[in-house]
Formats: structure tokens, C-alpha cells, sequence
């Protein structure tokens, strides 16, 4: 972080200062909503959350180092009072940005891949120079500004990843950052229940590009219409990426060995080069596509970008995990989240890595799908049932509307439920896939499966 005297602090967020906190004494370490995460030097911000009030921890921050407390109420020791907490913090981590002459801010969304495409761009601009990118899914009003505060003035690019939950929230994210790159990746089903259709989402996703100054880049994908149809929504030049002959980075020649990772060759209008992805499932060459497309707008050649996909590895936790147990099982933990469009490719997946073998899955109903929800289930039901599986488990009270279309499911009412039910099933060589929306918890059954590690 760029270090502050706590008196900038409170004249950035409009805040008063509180318990004899001095304004000359400087905040130098991470800005952490977690009374744990503290270091000598930190400011502590304290969130009102559901299950508790960061208040609370306030003493234990402060002991532990921190600076002060970023509060709402007044607490025993050092702190800057606020109305609104979050949308302080915003207003701090937009004025350290905008000191940041010389960090690139890249915005990456879509309704899958976001998180997978977000690392592997970290990992090509860390190829040319210092880079901040939020670890998983940092990509709320929360972790969003908590992340562009990670940032120093030796920071050359922040790759951002913005989710929208409702309308205006990427446009709100992008005012935190202003990005003068924007990934968009595809529109799909997710939060289909919150948004009411796909046009929608559409329109939520295009705020992105929309937020991009005219000297900046929007980097969309040609492969999905609805994406291509947000360069009307810009007045940033556009840079697509995809399948199709028209893109200005695309793959060509791709194939899928045993394990279902791709191998493409990867055409840039400044050359080509050879891509052997460690990423699993064809839809990883998707995001790598799109990350591709990014640096070479930065001007990061082709080899070393091919270089750099070649040699990632997943970086954040359960998504497309494959790990071989001693006995020969396969368990693939991509439980991290799901939507009828990730379940597809979950399953295109396993199918690639699973041929002449065994498979099973262990999936949970899907949420946010509003009205659509019990036909959109029922189609999970029937992609599973048409995919060769020994058995599939479907967890929850829920499972109904997902074993209506797979009839021979097995319904196990939770996740120990559903361990004990692989338990005496798995034999050495079978595949099991874990899939399902995160707040079923399915990264518990691969820690089961896996000796206690989901990794």
C-alpha cells in the first residue's frame, strides 16, 4: 500500500479521526477486514456483517499493530469514524489508484471464467512488470477496493476481476479502479433468477466496456453475440478474441489429450505459437484466449505469452482441481461455484479426462435462477444422465428438480450423506466429478474423497 497519515485518511473518506488518534502517524500495511490478517503498520476496516460486527475486533486489531480502525462508531483506541464504512473504503482505495501514474488497471468479467482468466493474466503482466491481483474471488464492493489498496507505487498493473450481482454494480466496481482495459468474457445463465433474462445480464456485464476512456482497449469475445454486440456500448478500440476466423487472437488446431487439457495454436496479429494448456477442459481455452488477447495488447510477445499459458497451473482453490488418489481415482473438484453453463462444461470435462472409465458426480442443485430454476435443474439432471455415469449424487433437500431428470440419481441429504455413498462405490482408475453452487459446501465431499485435503 501507498503509505497515508492517518489525517489523509480521514480527509479522503470524509472521516473525523477518534480516541486520540494522531493524524501524522502513518498507515504502511495491508488495509484488512480481518482482526487476524493485521500487521505492524495496517488499518484495520471495521465491516458490520451478517454473522458479526468487525467493531467488535477492534481492540484485538489494534493490539495486534494495527494504525487505527476505519469504523462507524467510535471503539477504544486510534480510529477514523465514517457513515458508511464501505463506501469509505471505496473512496480510499480510489484515491490511492488515482496516485498510481504508473500502474495499467485491466477489469476482467463474464459470467464464467472470471476468476481462471484473471489469473492467468496476473501471471502474463508479472511477465513485464509488478502486479496486484486479488486472490480468488475478490470481486465485490468489498474485496474489489481491498485488493487496489495491495497496491504500491512500484505496482505496473492491477488485474481486477468485477462481478455484477444486480445492475450498476460493474459500473460502481470500474469507479472504484477506472480500467483502461476490459476483458468481457461471455454471458450465461448465472444470476439468471436476479437479472430475470439474458439481455439483461447482457446489459450489466457491458458496463465494463461502457466505463473504458476512448484511449482504451475492449477486449470481447467474437464467439459469443451478445459479448460482440457490447463494442457498441464503447468508445474504446476493440480487440476480439475466439474460435472464429475474425478474431483478432484466436485458436486454431486445438486438441484435448487424456487428461482433457487443450493444445492450440495461438494466432496474434503479431505471429503464432504452440499452447499445451495445464488448465483442464476445453473451456479453459477460452479464458486463456482472452488473457491472451490482453497482453498482447500490452505488447507482450506471442511466444512468451504462449510460454506463460503453457506453464500456468490452477492458482485458485476448487476450481477444475484434478488430483489422482494413490489407489488411481481422479476426483475433480470444481465445486467452487456452478450455473447451467459451468455445469456443461464441467461435464464436457470429465468426459475428456474420463474416457474408458468409471465416472461418477456429485453435484447440488443450482441457485439464483429465479422461475427458471426447476427447468434449468432438470436439464443438469439430464446432462448427468446422458453422460455414462456409474451413479450420480445429488446433495441437499433440494434435489428434487435435478433428479426429475435423472431418475436413477441417488439423493443423499448431505455432504456426509453423499461421502458415504462414494465411499462403497469408488473402485481404483473410476473418476468422480464435484460440482455445485458454493454455498452446498461440495469442496467437503473432495477433502473426504482426498484424505482431508481438497487440494
Amino acid at each position: 500500500m501507498i503509505p497515508l497519515p492517518l489525517g489523509r485518511v480521514a480527509e479522503i473518506t470524509s472521516g473525523a479521526l477518534s480516541g486520540q488518534a494522531d493524524p501524522g502517524a502513518v498507515v504502511r500495511g495491508p488495509v484488512v477486514i480481518d482482526s487476524r490478517a493485521v500487521e505492524p503498520g495496517s488499518l484495520f476496516v471495521a465491516i458490520r456483517g451478517e454473522r458479526a460486527d468487525g467493531h467488535d475486533f477492534a481492540a484485538q486489531a489494534l493490539a495486534s499493530g494495527a494504525t487505527a480502525v476505519l469504523a462507524s462508531r467510535p471503539v477504544d483506541g486510534p480510529a477514523v469514524i465514517v457513515d458508511d464504512v464501505v463506501a469509505a473504503l471505496a473512496k480510499l482505495a480510489n484515491a490511492v489508484v488515482t496516485d498510481l501514474s504508473k500502474a495499467t488497471v485491466i477489469g476482467v468479467t463474464g459470467s464464467a471464467g472470471k476468476t481462471s482468466t484473471k489469473d492467468l493474466l496476473a501471471r502474463l503482466t508479472a511477465r513485464i512488470g509488478p502486479t496486484v491481483a486479488p486472490v480468488g474471488s475478490y470481486n465485490n464492493e468489498i474485496g474489489h477496493p481491498l485488493t487496489v489498496l495491495k497496491a504500491d507505487e512500484d505496482t505496473r498493473f492491477l488485474v481486477l476481476e468485477l462481478s455484477a450481482r444486480n445492475a450498476g454494480h460493474i459500473a460502481y466496481l470500474a469507479g472504484i479502479a477506472p480500467p483502461s482495459i476490459g476483458v468481457v468474457l461471455n454471458v450465461g445463465t448465472a444470476h439468471l433468477g436476479v437479472f430475470g433474462g439474458k439481455e439483461a445480464i447482457a446489459a450489466a456485464k457491458g458496463e465494463l466496456p461502457e466505463a473504458l476512456p476512448s484511449s482504451g482497449v475492449a477486449v470481447l469475445n467474437l464467439d459469443d453475440p451478445l459479448v460482440t454486440a457490447m463494442s457498441k456500448r464503447t468508445s474504446a478500440r476493440v480487440l476480439y478474441f475466439g474460435r472464429k476466423a475474425g478474431a483478432h487472437v484466436r485458436a486454431t488446431d486445438e486438441t484435448l489429450d487424456d487428461r482433457g487439457r487443450a493444445r492450440f495454436t495461438l494466432r496474434t496479429p503479431s505471429g503464432e505459437a504452440d499452447v499445451a494448456l495445464r488448465l483442464h477442459g476445453a473451456h479453459a481455452v477460452e479464458n486463456a484466449l482472452a488473457a491472451a488477447a490482453a497482453a498482447h495488447e500490452l505488447g507482450l510477445p506471442v511466444a512468451a505469452i504462449a510460454e506463460e499459458l503453457s506453464l500456468a497451473e490452477p492458482r485458485s482453490r476448487w476450481r477444475m482441481e484434478v488430483t489422482d488418489r494413490a489407489d488411481g481415482v481422479t476426483v475433480i473438484n470444481d465445486a467452487y461455484n456452478a450455473n447451467p453453463d459451468s455445469m456443461r462444461a464441467a461435464f464436457a470435462a470429465m468426459h475428456a479426462l474420463g474416457l474408458h472409465r468409471r465416472k461418477f458426480a456429485v453435484v447440488a442443485a443450482l441457485r439464483e435462477l429465479g422461475d427458471d430454476a426447476p427447468a434449468l435443474n432438470e436439464g443438469v439432471g439430464r446432462l448427468a444422465d446422458a453422460a455414462g455415469l456409474a451413479a450420480l449424487v445429488v446433495v441437499g433437500e433440494d434435489a428434487g428438480q435435478i433428479i426429475a431428470g435423472a431418475p436413477g440419481a441417488i439423493h443423499a441429504p448431505d455432504v456426509a450423506a453423499a461421502v458415504n455413498e462414494l465411499s462403497g462405490r469408488l473402485a481404483p482408475g473410476d473418476v468422480v466429478l464435484i460440482k455445485g453452487p458454493r454455498a452446498a459446501g461440495l469442496e467437503k465431499v473432495a477433502e473426504a474423497l482426498l484424505g482431508g485435503d481438497a487440494r
